[in-house]
């Protein structure tokens, strides 16, 4: 049974407390559920349902500094004290269930790793990239994800631009200012939310993905790309190294001077990029089959059960 309110933003931070704290508890009750399953990281304050959380990062305990000092102590640290009374949790990586653990107050025994699945579009993708390349960046335009590395690279990659795509922070005035600064405004895209077809269409057509973050706690741009079938350029820090694995280059991610030989690189022999793109896909696509996702999910749900 999945329980939602489709007509509520669940991005207007009132709207998404109302959701948590209001709606959800009331449509548990008249659910008479055995077992709730927030996937979306948080959880309600009085539930009296066996719980279980997903946990995708602990992004808000550590780099998230540019948001509202309510939305972090809401995301953060109110959060972090449900997590602890939730029977069984799931997290994205490895990555991400080392720093919830390093947190204290919890069993390592309840806390699982379950990779998130790619949807079935991403793995059926088509390729067809464009005769005039560019570099796409997929996610929420924020610090952590260090976009300026890339814009800055752009200056050493002749004919190659960048398009980013993801909600905006205030940080997209920072990547805007750096491109001026580094002379690439012309070839730097910042479009905002796209639709999914759109997003479906620039993976198809981009010659790289770029995920030069310093904090991930899964890396879904580097996982839909690797299972798209998309060249790829990850960091290596946080969870990426872990979920590229040696399917794809890692780079330092402050290092601009790698991060334009990485981009040359693709540029000067795109049909062996492509090749080793293809190559990686089916193993990429197995390792992360909602099917794998499900499994262990369910595995985790029968261990809340036996709890009570």
């Amino acid at each position: 049974m999945t329980l939602r309110a489709p007509s509520l933003d669940p991005w207007r931070f009132d709207r998404r407390v109302i959701w948590d704290q209001v709606l959800l508890p009331l449509g548990t009750l008249r659910a008479r559920v055995d077992l709730l399953h927030c996937a979306a990281g948080t959880l309600p304050l009085f539930n009296a349902t066996p719980l279980v959380a997903t946990v995708h990062d602990v992004a808000w305990l550590h780099v998230q500094g540019h948001a509202k000092p309510y939305a972090r102590a809401y995301f953060g640290a109110f959060q972090l004290a449900r997590y602890r009374r939730a029977r069984r949790i799931a997290v994205d990586s490895a990555f991400s269930r080392d720093q919830l653990l390093a947190l204290g107050g919890f069993e390592a025994q309840r806390v699982a790793v379950v990779y998130p699945g790619v949807a079935g579009d991403v793995a059926a993708l088509e390729r067809k990239p464009d005769a005039e390349p560019f570099a796409l960046s997929v996610g929420t335009l924020e610090r952590r994800k260090n976009l300026e590395v890339a814009i800055r690279a752009l200056a050493q990659v002749p004919g190659l631009r960048l398009v980013a795509v993801g909600p905006p922070t205030p940080y997209r005035d920072d990547c805007l200012r750096a491109a001026r600064e580094a002379g690439v405004a012309d070839r730097v895209e910042l479009r905002g939310y796209v639709s999914r077809d759109a997003l479906l269409e620039l993976y198809a057509r981009a010659a790289v993905v770029v995920v030069p973050s310093h904090y991930e706690g899964f890396g879904y741009a580097a996982v839909q790309a690797l299972c798209g079938g998309v060249p790829l350029l990850a960091a290596a820090t946080s969870s990426l190294p872990e979920v590229v694995a040696d399917d794809a280059p890692l780079l330092a991610p402050d290092d601009v001077a790698a991060w334009a030989e990485g981009l040359r690189a693709v540029l000067a022999d795109r049909d062996a990029v492509e090749r080793r793109a293809r190559a990686v896909r089916a193993g990429a696509i197995a390792r992360f089959a909602w099917k794998t996702s499900a499994a262990a999910l369910a595995a985790l749900y029968r261990a809340a059960l036996e709890v009570g």
